[in-house]
């Protein structure tokens, strides 16, 4: 497990937080330790990046890895 720093643009809310937490979560093996408005870090396998920022885009934001 690695720890995956993202920056999360379009949310602004709680509720966009909540939105974002529960894609990232979808993704199994992904525990979410922090989100934020405009950020996120989780705790995931390296090899599930793809798929998580594929599910937090279906969730109507756009993510990218911040290393």
């Amino acid at each position: 497990m690695a720890i995956l720093q993202l920056q999360i643009d379009g949310m602004h809310c709680g509720s966009c937080v909540r939105r974002v937490t529960q894609a990232a979560q979808s993704v199994p093996g992904t525990t979410a330790e922090e989100v934020r408005v405009g950020a996120a870090r989780l705790q995931a396998d390296d090899s599930k990046t793809d798929e998580i920022l594929a599910a937090i885009a279906d969730a109507g934001f756009r993510a990218t890895v911040v290393r």
